[in-house]
């Protein structure tokens, strides 16, 4: 098991939307749909996060960031700041 990861997410604020831009949504186009839609400030970086660590996340998007294969997109994951899709990248 993996003690750091790399990821990419697109933050919304509802469901909806999350649900809608994940039925879009494939690897290649992930960051182009983060910078046109994802509300947090990664989305200047195509959602790029970088690398992190266990304990550095909300525990929600830990979870799910972890449980990823690389190159796998989660479905909506919901936190106190809305509804992720996330892409594991590394």
């Amino acid at each position: 098991m993996p003690n750091k990861i790399k990821a990419s997410h697109i933050l919304v604020e509802k469901l909806s939307q999350a649900e809608e831009i994940r039925s879009q949504v494939i690897p290649s186009n992930f960051a182009d749909l983060a910078k046109k839609y994802s509300t947090c400030p990664s989305k200047k970086r195509g959602g790029n996060l970088g690398e992190f660590g266990r304990g550095q996340m909300v525990k929600e998007f830990e979870q799910a960031a972890f449980a990823l294969d690389v190159g796998q997109i989660s479905e909506p994951v919901k936190t106190k700041f809305g509804y992720h899709i996330i892409m594991r990248t590394k």
